[in-house]
């Protein structure tokens, strides 16, 4: 889940003043975690404690409720409830963060059914519920056959969708998670992966976190991107990237 991490935090400067420089600093001036980085941890703390998905990404939500970019207005609403309910939505809140799914379960029926359950405490779209799935399959199959093309299958079920032109501002599942496809398939390394990711525009920082996903399972990261990034986190993120690496990597 490093990788998502890693992609978010390049694209966080850039989500509302986008940059079309394929050479852009990947750590800019004001770069930082957003609700993205949180939202995975949240799903990661749960895989490795046991809780519940709904649970731990309400706590750690409230925990820390002011991220760079803010929270989406339903998704606000959702953390500030006491009785949160699923929304119907299917923004790409829901793939960005099941990256730690794709890691942690070994059979892709497993990955399906968990990655479900990740989006359908807030994202009940099939359209919320299809991106998150498809973006945890895809990790379980490039880290599983270190092979770009087993992903076609997943592409596949894409066909017919519109890709957002570069720079549309497109925060939905269907939008977004073709389009991260795409640009893994046409990747050299990681760190393209996320300059391609990025300097598409748009939603820069969760395409980067979701192409950054996806580029960790097929690519090594490299060491001064991960040490970047874990100095940026607070120390209790640090930790559940840490452990959650310990375990299922």
């Amino acid at each position: 889940m490093i990788g998502a991490i890693i992609g978010d935090i390049a694209g966080s400067v850039f989500e509302f003043r986008n940059t079309y420089d394929y050479n852009f600093p990947l750590f800019a001036d004001g770069s930082a975690y957003t609700d993205d980085t949180i939202c995975t941890i949240a799903i990661a703390d749960a895989i490795l404690r046991g809780g519940s998905y709904e649970e731990r990404l309400h706590t750690w939500c409230r925990k820390y409720p002011d991220p760079k970019g803010a929270y989406g207005g339903s998704f606000s609403r959702w953390i500030m409830s006491d009785k949160p309910k699923p929304y119907g939505s299917y923004g790409n809140g829901s793939a960005m963060r099941v990256s730690p799914v794709g890691w942690a379960f070994n059979n892709k029926k497993k990955v399906a059914a968990e990655a479900k359950k990740t989006a359908e405490c807030t994202h009940n779209h099939r359209e919320g519920i299809k991106g998150a799935v498809a973006v945890a399959k895809a990790i379980f199959m490039l880290r599983t056959t270190n092979d770009k093309n087993s992903l076609n299958d997943i592409i596949a079920t894409y066909e017919g969708y519109k890709r957002p032109e570069r720079g549309v501002f497109d925060v939905t599942c269907q939008g977004c998670v073709p389009l991260a496809l795409d640009i893994i398939m046409q990747s050299r390394h990681f760190e393209d992966a996320i300059r391609l990711a990025v300097s598409y525009g748009g939603d820069s920082d969760t395409l980067g976190a979701i192409v950054g996903s996806m580029a960790e399972a097929i690519y090594e990261v490299p060491d001064f991107l991960r040490e970047e990034v874990m100095s940026i986190l607070p120390n209790e993120m640090a930790r559940v990237v840490a452990e959650f690496e310990a375990k299922y990597k």
